[in-house]
């Protein structure tokens, strides 16, 4: 069974940056050829895909992205992070980490002054 964990997140003034991380020791060689996913629920909203990074590093990003986000893998380390630069009050939600499928912890994600 795959356990991942998440760390990050927090409270931060708008324009303020935070960098989130997820874990997954115990994933093995399969790490590296799964796709990692960031998604993110605010209240009474749907989950959005914020940012997906496929085996190859390609990297998609959501629509509200425009540049501020950048997700990131390490494979030796089997660590996917997402930094968040340029936050504002509309990017407070809990934010998710995927890794091939599986779903890590909720982390929250707080901007506000």
């Amino acid at each position: 069974q795959v356990h991942i964990v998440a760390s990050g997140g927090g409270l931060v003034q708008p324009g303020g940056s935070l960098r989130l991380s997820c874990a997954c020791a115990d994933c093995g060689a399969m790490f590296r050829f799964a796709g990692v996913n960031y998604y993110r629920q605010a209240p009474g909203q749907q989950r959005e895909m914020v940012a997906n990074m496929t085996n190859d590093e390609s990297t998609i990003y959501g629509d509200f992205v425009k540049g501020r986000f950048s997700i990131s893998r390490d494979n030796p380390k089997r660590t996917v992070s997402l930094q968040m630069n340029s936050l504002t009050a509309e990017d407070t939600a809990v934010y998710y980490c995927m890794i091939g499928g599986v779903w890590g912890q909720g982390t929250q994600v707080t901007v506000s002054s």
